[in-house]
């Protein structure tokens, strides 16, 4: 009997040792959570571009987390801090601060160019890599290690929409609006040039702000010059007024405009109005991108409707900030930085996602389309990839 309880202790006791062991196997195997930041205008005037770059960057956590990432050692999962910016520079420049001091270990965003430049100093200070939809030249040209570019920049959407209305479009006679941004006002800026020097006249250039809601003033001055073309550089709840007002006065002239335009909410301000209106987007169109249509599908199994214009180019701006990584092994800002600048990874919008020694991407493509019937149809592309 006693060598009966002796075994059976023994027993017991070894099936404690064991479970413990396996225990503290388990303690080891926790999950690490690691903080990334995000921060766009989700209310105000431009939500709908904020919320469409948050679907792309919503997809690629999804999608890093579900592959269950070891870093280090441990298994990661990526935590999205979202902060809404409402496209304000000072209240970009609070979040940053409030983010860095939350332990981010990389930054995604701002969507708009006049948050992306102020808050990049900061990020740069703090040692955070930050990669932005930012189209501003300047943005990357600040002698920073630590800023990336998700989107072409608008050296090449402006001139090739400007060269493109001079040349193609036989636009020769322009004015151009912008709205004093980083954003507007560089696009103009490149737009300008590029038509002047592919012959066309800009008989006048008139400036505005985001919040301008009536331009019939300004439109009637403009009216008497009987431009071809009109372009604006700004953001798409300012254009669908401007082009509504226009037809309202009887001015025919085209309305030309960059990315920000792009988005179906200018046929729900502008209605039949909006048809015709040109603008030029960075990278490819959706149908040409190496994992554009999967990625659609996706998108609309996510979210329940298709892609708008920033969600492909976030993903691949977000993925290539996690494959950094992981090839570093480590989540730390100043180990990983180096991989993300010698990134090179197949993308959804390009074949070899890569950057230049600022931090812009190397396939700086760019597409141009045309409103027709509430709908947007690609018109041009220019292949920028190397």
């Amino acid at each position: 009997m006693k060598i009966r309880t002796f075994i059976s202790l023994l027993v017991t006791l070894v099936m404690v040792t064991f479970t413990h062991l396996l225990c503290a196997q388990e303690l080891n195997k926790s999950v690490e959570e690691v903080k990334i930041g995000f921060s766009v205008p989700l209310s105000g005037a431009q939500a709908t571009n904020g919320k469409d770059m948050q679907k792309g960057v919503t997809l690629a956590i999804e999608t890093f987390n579900a592959s269950k990432p070891i870093i280090g050692g441990k298994e990661i999962k990526l935590v999205l801090l979202t902060e809404d910016d409402q496209a304000d520079a000072h209240q970009g420049m609070q979040i940053a601060q409030k983010l860095i001091d939350r332990g981010i270990k990389g930054m995604l965003g701002p969507l708009n160019s006049n948050v992306s430049m102020p808050t990049s100093l900061i990020y740069d200070r703090a040692g955070i890599p930050q990669s932005a939809t930012a189209t501003a030249p300047a943005y990357t040209r600040q002698g920073f290690k630590t800023t990336f570019r998700m989107l072409t920049s608008d050296v090449h959407q402006g001139q090739r929409l400007g060269n493109f209305a001079a040349q193609n479009l036989g636009l020769k006679k322009l004015v151009i609006i912008d709205d004093r941004s980083a954003y507007g006002q560089g696009l103009a800026d490149e737009f300008e040039q590029a038509a002047k020097a592919a012959g066309a006249e800009v008989v006048r250039r008139e400036f505005t702000n985001h919040k301008a809601h009536d331009f019939k003033l300004m439109l009637t001055n403009i009216k008497r010059l009987k431009p071809q073309g009109i372009f604006y550089g700004g953001e798409v709840l300012q254009a669908g007024v401007l082009v509504k007002q226009m037809r309202e006065l009887g001015i025919k002239a085209t309305l030309l405009g960059g990315d920000a335009l792009k988005m179906n909410t200018l046929f729900e301000i502008a209605g039949d109005a909006a048809h015709g209106v040109i603008v030029s987007v960075g990278g490819k169109p959706l149908e040409q991108m190496p994992g554009g249509l999967v990625f659609n599908q996706r998108h609309k199994a996510r979210f329940g409707m298709p892609v708008e214009v920033y969600a492909p180019y976030a993903y691949d701006g977000a993925m290539a900030m996690f494959m950094a990584m992981k090839k570093a092994d480590s989540v730390e800002p100043k180990k990983y930085l180096p991989y993300l600048a010698a990134t090179k990874m197949a993308g959804v919008t390009t074949h070899t996602l890569a950057y230049d020694e600022y931090g812009d991407l190397r396939d700086q493509s760019t597409s141009i389309y045309k409103a027709a019937d509430g709908a947007w149809e690609l018109i041009h592309s220019v292949d920028g990839s190397n």
